[in-house]
């Protein structure tokens, strides 16, 4: 190849050529960045080095546009939305990229003349580790639709040099390795040296004779700004995202103590700033853990927070004068859950002890500017933070968070008395004397001028039951936005070979921007020869997959059986659990057939994948079973050809583009009202997978949108669960003899010798810690065993599955980040376009 290879670039002169259209001018200018930009060695072109040249040539067009973007914003001046998240999971940015700026063909023929295929090239990406799952995906969908609407709006995260993981799957179960993604270097930031603010901890706070406070001492480090540009659709709006970067400067590092031999306490501070942006939630089960987390939460809204207050100072310094009350119509902050909570004293901190303004003053610009996304109602979820680790590491913060819970209760005394019974769950501060803590959910309801939920059940369960007394006092604070996803990366380039059908038969490629006008595939859903399309395109995505599964496995599936899908964090609610007891009760179904009674079975591949939480046992026990049956099932000559289980290694986007297009039937099947909404729902649903699911976060509109009949729907609903896990603890749960078949499979040692009695000791007994079915495995097994017998019979008819699938898509139009971000823009932010001309 590197023979070729180099030949292929001799012929090819390295001319820079930034925003050429033509594929030999590009070819050019990936030849200059490979010899003119280099970080190898020269006379290496292997797909490596054409990977970093390549993206470095696509980056000279997307720099041009991001600072047309950027001037044009300045100039006009609107009203702007900055985005807050932990976490962003970005995936590749190359076909994504040049997808956006529509110019694949011009680059895939370049590369040609230069020896390579893009799809090899592409490959050669790693996938920024920026996330763990939804909440991360999904801010990375707003990101893209953002530029695709053209919305002045910009997103802010860290930049974690090794991310959440990277998983390894061995005999023993799930293995952490650090995530490599910067290990060489991310060709798509552009760090900015003059973006620099400082950013203290600990330290204590002064009080001035005039009585103003200011926080001192203490150890500040420096937030460094690196930019990843994100480019629309067919636009030239290109947004950043920015990731803030932990660094301590020259002057902090000891030089006589390094001199004295003292190596490591003379660097001391620049060892404890590189491990702010080291990983992506590090454990918290240590007084150590759970400062660095709230470390990295701080950093990220004080840098920031800092970053918006100097950007709205410098478009105001040329208009005469003006008021600190016009921030909030200059600017939205949204926060992503409750991890950049922070934010709202940070804002408070920085207008009233650096701008001077009064409390209420303040206070008024505070709320009308912060918005807050709540993305759970698991109780583990909603953060609530030591109040002596806050003492100890943002003293001035504390006091102002103790303000704002003080002038709180003074409200409700005074206005609502019929509430005070319920002040001591509503308050920002919980001084329960065993661990008195602050709430950083409520700090948000009571602070923000929106709290709005990600699917309609959800919204519905936050107002009847979480937040319930707050909407009392505030009745329109709260609003629903369903999540969406955007068609571009989860259907226009995931999968072109359907995209291309859906285009034909539209007779138009807007769908891309315009997903309703999917619904008219509707029309055609019983055309033969439209079927038949559908299903080549569906194998073709299936045998993509089935090179994949080998590649990374060993393992061969057979594209023609039905390819069954669980992809998402391995968390018990989301009952991966389920899924295997089901399919460990198949296999033991299997084994007692005769081989005729096999050869009317529906054939299956189940795949489920995904990352269980490092510290979390029981999630890990699960992955060691998944891998445990495959061994099992996949090596039994009797069932292999009816029954294969797979476990897909190292779940992340990248991995997600190849198993969502080549998925038939999906599984989403948590517990009902635990999952807020759930995003590789609408994925699969757009890709013509069909779901088997509960009625929980966004199935519910799922199923309302492509119709009941095209959703295997099953499993306890949202309002009956409290009574079920009730009459659990009283003793009246009679379990189905399928569920405690399964389970003595396991026990009797049928898939090793591996002690799996903690985790099916989970679904025993009626109450307890760690036992009674908190999650309603066995309760829901019956009707879900049930559900899987109505799938199999749907695939056996051909054309009954093709018409299920079609409709499956037709019906996904809602389900468009697009959608969720235009309803953001118009009813949470009021913001409006600002096109670049």
């Amino acid at each position: 190849m590197a023979e070729n290879g180099k030949s292929a670039t001799e012929k090819v002169p390295a001319v820079a050529n930034p925003l050429s259209e033509q594929p030999s001018e590009i070819a050019s200018n990936i030849n200059y960045h490979a010899q003119f930009s280099p970080h190898f060695s020269p006379f290496k072109f292997e797909p490596e080095q054409a990977f970093f040249a390549t993206a470095e040539s696509v980056r000279d067009r997307l720099v041009k546009q991001w600072n047309e973007t950027f001037v044009h914003y300045h100039k006009v001046d609107p009203k702007q939305t900055y985005y807050l998240s932990m976490e962003y999971l970005q995936g590749r940015a190359l076909t994504n990229a040049i997808g956006n700026l529509d110019i694949q063909n011009a680059y895939s023929e370049a590369l040609n003349k230069l020896g390579h295929e893009l799809e090899e090239i592409a490959e050669q990406e790693k996938d920024a580790a920026l996330g763990n799952g939804g909440l991360g995906r999904l801010a990375s969908c707003f990101l893209d639709s953002m530029a695709t609407l053209n919305l002045p709006a910009w997103g802010y995260g860290l930049r974690y040099k090794y991310g959440l993981f990277k998983q390894l799957v061995t005999k023993q179960g799930q293995e952490e390795i650090a995530e490599d993604w910067l290990e060489k270097f991310s060709p798509w930031e552009v760090v900015r040296h003059d973006i620099v603010f400082p950013v203290r901890f600990f330290g204590s706070v002064e009080i001035n004779p005039d009585g103003s406070r200011k926080w001192v001492g203490g150890e500040v480090v420096q937030a460094l700004a690196y930019d990843v540009p994100i480019p629309g659709y067919k636009t030239k709006n290109t947004i950043s995202l920015r990731l803030w970067e932990a660094k301590a400067r020259a002057e902090d590092f000891n030089l006589f103590q390094f001199n004295d031999g003292q190596y490591e306490s003379a660097a001391q501070l620049h060892s404890r700033a590189q491990q702010i942006c080291a990983v992506l939630y590090p454990g918290d089960a240590t007084e150590d853990g759970k400062l660095l987390r709230l470390k990295q939460q701080f950093f990220l809204c004080s840098a920031s927070l800092q970053d918006i207050i100097l950007r709205f100072k410098e478009r105001r310094s040329g208009k005469g004068s003006w008021k600190w009350s016009e921030f909030p119509s200059k600017v939205a902050v949204q926060l992503n859950d409750t991890h950049p909570t922070l934010a709202i004293p940070e804002l408070m901190r920085l207008l009233i002890d650096d701008e001077g303004l009064g409390w209420d003053e303040a206070w008024d610009v505070t709320t009308r500017t912060i918005a807050y996304t709540n993305h759970t109602v698991l109780p583990e979820a909603l953060e609530k933070w030591s109040q002596s680790v806050m003492w100890k590491l943002l003293p001035r913060h504390m006091e102002i968070i103790e303000e704002i819970d003080k002038r709180f209760l003074a409200m409700i005394n005074a206005t609502r008395p019929d509430l005070e019974h319920k002040l001591p769950t509503m308050r920002v501060l919980d001084h329960n004397p065993q661990k008195p803590v602050v709430r950083m959910a409520n700090l948000c309801v009571v602070s923000a001028h929106t709290v709005n939920g990600v699917a309609q059940l959800h919204s519905d369960i936050l107002k009847a039951e979480l937040f319930a007394d707050y909407v009392s006092i505030w009745p329109t604070k709260f609003q629903n936005k369903t999540n969406g996803i955007t068609p571009r990366r989860w259907l226009r380039f995931c999968s072109p070979e359907l995209s291309n059908i859906i285009t034909k038969w539209l007779k138009t490629d807007q769908w891309v921007t315009n997903l309703d006008l999917l619904s008219g595939l509707r029309e055609f859903a019983d055309n033969v020869d439209f079927q038949d399309e559908w299903a080549s395109a569906k194998m073709a995505n299936k045998q993509r997959l089935a090179q994949y599964i080998l590649r990374v496995t060993g393992e061969s599936i057979d594209p023609n059986s039905l390819f069954d899908i669980q992809v998402k964090r391995i968390h018990e609610y989301k009952r991966q659990l389920l899924n295997i007891l089901g399919a460990i009760y198949r296999y033991k179904k299997l084994k007692e057939m005769s081989p005729e009674q096999r050869k009317n079975t529906t054939s299956r591949t189940i795949m489920i994948g995904g990352k269980a939480f490092a510290t979390y046992t029981n999630a890990k026990r699960i992955v060691k079973l998944v891998n445990d049956v495959g061994a099992v099932v996949n090596n039994d000559p009797e069932v292999n050809s009816y029954l294969k289980v797979v476990f897909v290694p190292n779940y992340n986007v990248s991995v997600a583009e190849m198993l969502i297009p080549g998925s038939e039937l999906s599984q989403h099947i948590s517990t009902a009202g635990m999952e807020a909404s759930g995003t590789s729902n609408m994925k699969f649903a757009l890709n013509g997978c069909l779901i088997i699911g509960t009625l929980d976060g966004a199935n519910v509109e799922i199923r309302e949108e492509i119709g009941e009949e095209n959703f295997f729907l099953f499993g306890a609903r949202a309002d009956e669960v409290p009574q079920l896990r009730k009459d659990r603890e009283n003793g009246l749960f009679k379990p189905d003899p399928r569920f405690e078949e399964a389970k003595q499979f396991i026990r009797r040692g049928a898939f090793g010798s591996y002690d799996y009695n903690p985790l099916l000791d989970s679904l025993e007994g009626n109450s307890g810690y760690g036992r009674g079915d908190y999650f309603l495995v066995g309760h829901d097994f019956p009707d879900y065993m049930d559900a899987q017998a109505r799938v199999d019979e749907a695939y056996k008819d051909r054309k009954k599955w093709l018409k299920m699938s079609i409709l499956s898509t037709a019906g996904s139009g809602k389900f468009s980040s697009d959608r969720t971000i235009a309803q953001y823009a118009k009813e949470i932010w009021n913001i409006e376009e600002c096109r670049v001309p």
